[in-house]
């Protein structure tokens, strides 16, 4: 159960009708498959009964939240995976993480499948020593990157680093630069993006800057150059984030009409249509175009600047020169 779960609940006549686990999944902002573990292990009562995931409200119900489900531990596990150390000494590592990675295992997975392939799993592997403050499934994640994300991602080797690292990026010390296409032409050379970030209601999987009382986050935008293709027009962009929120930039730019190429949940196309004499030609990205191309931060122990940068990945710079090479003639 999560910090500041409430422990009692009053269903309102405007839920009426609804499934009780829809409900808690929505009160609670966790996934319907935990709210079910809850209620299945009897943590739930409604009206101070246990009752099915199932069972609909009709309004004026009472609900009690009595603990957390009881989950067997899981310790992440080492896996030979190789990684791109673009900086190493006795506190820290910086690793250019590749898309389709995830940094850690998820919470709804099962123990199989939330305990492979990841970035942690190829740090055990990689590293003698990693910091503890994360847990036993996080060991040395100060930050995260999306899956479909690459670029750069500092790990601490040591409690101390750990804790230093993560004060800097609480005080927003840390400066983060990514690289985004997005579709359309941004109206502004620059601009920032102030706006909060939610969990959408409808769909558990996205953020949201549309619903009052999220999390503030504040995303800086410059344009690099401006594409006008026979795939449709693009905008090459750097982003620097003051915040680190889930999804920030992808809801941010999303939230402009410039979903990031790739990002078919923010609203991006899955394949793209060429127009004029080459429409039947389509082009596609397997990923997100978004990447952590630069890190800046003061090294916990040294007190030392460290800047890095990481181009862009081969793939995204492929799918940069197939949109560039189609220019449309004026």
């Amino acid at each position: 159960m999560k910090p500041g779960f409430p422990n009692l609940l009053f269903v309102t006549a405007d839920n009426s009708g609804k499934r009780l686990d829809q409900f808690l999944a929505a009160q609670l902002d966790v996934s319907r498959a935990r709210v079910q573990e809850l209620i299945e292990q009897q943590k739930v009562l409604l009206n101070g009964a246990a009752v099915k995931p199932s069972a609909k409200l009709r309004g004026g119900e009472q609900i009690s939240v009595i603990g957390p489900a009881a989950r067997p531990p899981l310790h992440a596990v080492a896996e030979d995976i190789p990684l791109d150390i673009v900086y190493e000494d006795n506190d820290l590592a910086i690793i250019n993480k590749p898309a389709g990675m995830m940094v850690h295992a998820g919470a709804g997975a099962t123990e199989d499948a939330r305990n492979r392939g990841t970035l942690v799993n190829a740090l055990l592997h990689h590293f003698a020593e990693l910091s503890a403050v994360g847990g036993e499934m996080r060991p040395g994640i100060v930050h995260r990157l999306d899956k479909e994300t690459s670029g750069l991602i500092v790990v601490a080797k040591n409690d101390e680093s750990h804790r230093k690292l993560a004060a800097q990026f609480a005080l927003r010390q840390v400066n983060k630069t990514y690289v985004a296409l997005v579709h359309g032409w941004m109206k502004k050379e620059s601009g920032t993006v102030s706006a909060t970030i939610s969990r959408d209601v409808a769909r558990r999987t996205r953020m949201t800057t549309r619903l009052a009382g999220g999390r503030e986050a504040v995303s800086h935008y410059r344009v690099l150059r401006r594409i006008e293709s026979l795939f449709g027009k693009f905008t090459l962009l750097e982003v620097k984030i003051d915040t680190g929120r889930t999804h920030q930039i992808r809801v941010h730019v999303a939230s402009l009409a410039h979903p990031v190429v790739g990002d078919t949940l923010y609203g991006a196309p899955r394949e793209i249509k060429g127009t004029g004499r080459r429409s039947t030609r389509t082009i596609s990205l397997e990923r997100n175009f978004l990447h952590a191309a630069q890190l800046e931060l003061t090294h916990p122990r040294l007190g030392e600047k460290i800047s890095l940068r990481a181009p862009l990945p081969q793939e995204l710079q492929t799918f940069l020169r197939a949109v560039e090479d189609e220019v449309k003639s004026p």
